[in-house]
């Protein structure tokens, strides 16, 4: 009997000895570029008669009868002109990869039929989306797997519908998006109202007809610049609430899998986070320095190739094979080191580290309390108060108007500011995740905006911003129920800073920034007022930062490659807006600022050219605030053969104690002549605002 037992275990180890020296199957390298392509035009039909315009990225050379599985991009932005060129460079990489692409054009924009939307993100455009994504899967060329892609806008669109799972999407890749649309898209940023060259170009965009024909005629043209523009609409909901959220599902509802893409220096980046602790599908993130791009495309480095990425996700779960994606960490992170400040484009130093979720492994959170001598110390000590005059156009002088893209030096914001700074520091000090902010505070006004800023003061006295973020003290408790301050109250105000992943350097101290306005950023409050920052004592103020171990799991080389060139349509020139643009400040002696703006691009089709022309004024006066405003025009001039159309956009926003007064006037012309001028004009009460 021993004997047996001494064989069946010698038997056993001999097994598990085979099968540890056995090696585990390869993962499958993502599908080579075998194929060409072909484009067409087609019309999708919706329900209700209407027909979406999608351009077809088809593979050639596969044998007769292949079906692939299809890559759908969704945007207002107009595949025919305006995307044109961003449009072919995408969807021929994935085409000769076996995918067919199709670029759709929401309804009421570019080629596609309809009236526009009431607002982006409706749930109009997500009920088209189902049926979009329904049409694509049934046709005869296609697998009947549907992934979805895009930035911004398509990265936002594809979130909702993968909250809505509809049965043929089996994975999206989104890139610098959100799934918040209050607080965290481009209209109320951190919960205030925000006004830029977005309102712009999309209360024109509404009134455009579709490339190439640019029809003039009337069933086509007329609702188009008839379309309310969504910049009033949106005037029209100053707090959070059912509007905001009535396309919107939670993230848990989500049960198709993610590859999430965001920026360090992009205004939408602390979604994915949230997505990599809420969804329960497969989530892959990858957060890298960039900004409010592509990562082979942003105005920061390091730069990396995402397509091959793309192709890996989607060849796994469109095509079946293995190409070791859930091996992947499921976040990648870029860990950044000191960069000097400035907007220029610049290749930020750090290091890549490879995290397993959310939070990163071996976080701790460190607390420094605000003293009364200004300074950021582990432990509270004596009560004080320090006072702050609300200066209505403080941080002018920051040029960016978002929590994103790369800010100029500090030091003119901060004067204006209260500061508090730690000591230099004795060792480099890591930090990745949400700063959060405790403010013991109180304001002389019934409103009050507080401003924090995370930032680094280098020996030389440089200041670069490394994060921050806003609070509307009256949605202290509830963006959806704001509540006025009781003047001379104190109130503790308790909110995160955005996303951040940075090393403040040995020598270097860390500071902390406070205001009460970030002009023209944040649509300034209305009152005069002093506000107090409590110091000290039974409740004081402090932030707490996240930290994290200098030294992290390295990821694999193989995920970060460098950019491959990107193909571009021979007969299309041109492009690429200018952002930021022109940015310039006139201030003079009687507290009288205006921020002055301008950008623009021109581009060249085989029908014609095409420029753009915009520009925002800004305007406050430092001892009335309540007296702001914000002057928008925009000038769209398109050449088609022997004719020149001409759109134009004037947008004027100001605002007294009480109200807001909005107007807007949408105009085209044919050859200088006009075809259709519309105006719109409202008194809309502030709320909270």
């Amino acid at each position: 009997m021993q004997v047996l037992m001494r064989r069946s275990i010698a038997a056993a180890l001999v097994l598990v000895l085979s099968l540890s020296l056995t090696p585990t199957r390869a993962s499958e390298s993502p599908s080579p570029p075998q194929y060409g392509f072909t484009m067409e035009r087609a019309r999708i039909p919706m329900r209700d008669g209407v027909t979406l315009a999608v351009t077809l990225y088809t593979p050639k050379g596969a044998p007769h009868g292949t079906r692939f599985p299809v890559l759908l991009n969704y945007l207002p932005y107009r595949k025919d002109d305006d995307e044109a060129q961003e449009q072919y460079g995408l969807f021929s990489y994935f085409a000769r990869r076996g995918f067919v692409g199709a670029a759709v054009d929401i309804r009421g924009f570019g080629e596609s039929g309809g009236v526009p939307p009431d607002r982006e993100y409706s749930a109009e455009e997500q009920a088209d989306g189902e049926q979009v994504i329904a049409w694509l899967a049934r046709q005869p060329w296609s697998n009947g797997k549907v992934g979805m892609f895009g930035i911004s806008w398509g990265g936002f669109n594809s979130i909702q519908m993968a909250m809505r799972n509809p049965p043929a999407l089996k994975a999206i890749v989104a890139v610098a998006a959100t799934e918040r649309l209050f607080n965290e898209d481009v209209h109320y940023i951190d919960g205030i109202f925000h006004v830029d060259e977005f309102e712009l170009t999309m209360d024109l965009g509404q009134g455009r007809s579709g490339a190439p024909d640019y029809s003039l005629a009337e069933n086509v043209i007329g609702p188009r610049m008839n379309s309310k523009p969504w910049s009033l609409t949106y005037l029209e909901h100053q707090r959070d609430g059912a509007f905001w959220h009535s396309p919107e599902r939670p993230l848990s509802s989500i049960h198709v899998p993610c590859f999430l893409i965001g920026g360090l220096h992009d205004g939408y980046r602390d979604s994915i986070p949230r997505m990599l602790e809420e969804v329960s599908a497969p989530v892959k993130a990858w957060i890298g320095p960039w900004n409010h791009a592509w990562p082979d495309d942003s105005d920061y480095g390091p730069l990396y190739g995402w397509r091959e990425q793309a192709v890996r996700w989607f060849d796994y779960w469109l095509k079946g094979r293995d190409t070791g994606v859930l091996a992947d960490p499921k976040l990648t992170i870029y860990l950044q080191h000191w960069y000097p400040p400035g907007p220029q484009d610049q290749t930020i130093p750090g290091v890549w580290r490879a995290e397993n979720g959310w939070p990163p492994q071996d976080t701790w959170h460190e607390r420094l309390y605000l003293q009364p001598d200004h300074a950021l110390r582990a432990k509270a000590q004596a009560s004080g108060r320090d006072r702050l005059r609300y200066v209505p156009s403080a941080g002018a002088e920051d040029g960016i108007f978002w929590w994103g893209d790369l800010h100029p030096d500090m030091r003119p914001f901060d004067a204006y500011s209260l500061v508090y700074d730690t000591r230099p520091l004795a060792h480099d000090t890591a930090i990745i995740g949400f700063p959060h902010l405790s403010l013991r505070a109180a304001a002389s006004a019934p409103l009050a905006d507080w401003v924090a800023r995370l930032e680094d003061v280098a020996p030389d006295g440089r200041v670069t911003l490394v994060t921050g973020a806003a609070l509307n003290g009256a949605q202290r408790h509830s963006m959806a129920d704001p509540r006025s301050l009781a003047p001379g109250g104190s109130y503790t105000f308790s909110f995160d800073l955005h996303l951040a992943s940075y090393v403040f350097p040995r020598g270097h101290r860390i500071r902390l920034a406070l205001s009460n306005a970030m002009w023209p950023t944040l649509w300034p409050t209305p009152y005069p007022m002093i506000t107090t920052v409590e110091l000290g004592g039974k409740q004081p103020s402090w932030i707490e930062l996240p930290r994290v171990p200098l030294q992290g799991r390295a990821p694999p080389p193989s995920l970060l490659s460098p950019p491959t060139p990107v193909a571009s349509p021979p007969e299309i020139t041109g492009g690429g807006f200018d952002w930021p643009g022109s940015y310039r400040v006139v201030r003079d002696e009687n507290g009288h600022a205006r921020v002055l703006w301008q950008g623009g691009y021109h581009i060249h089709y085989p029908w014609g050219g095409f420029t753009d022309a915009e520009k925002l004024t800004y305007s406050i006066d430092d001892a009335h605030p309540a007296d702001a405003s914000d002057i928008g025009e925009i000038t769209n001039v398109q050449r088609v053969g022997d004719h020149t159309l001409i759109w134009r956009g004037h947008l004027s926003v100001r605002s007294d104690a009480h109200n807001f007064h909005y107007e807007y006037t949408r105009t085209l012309l044919r050859d200088g002549k006009p075809v259709i001028v519309r105006t719109w004009k409202k008194t809309i009460a502030r709320d909270h605002q």
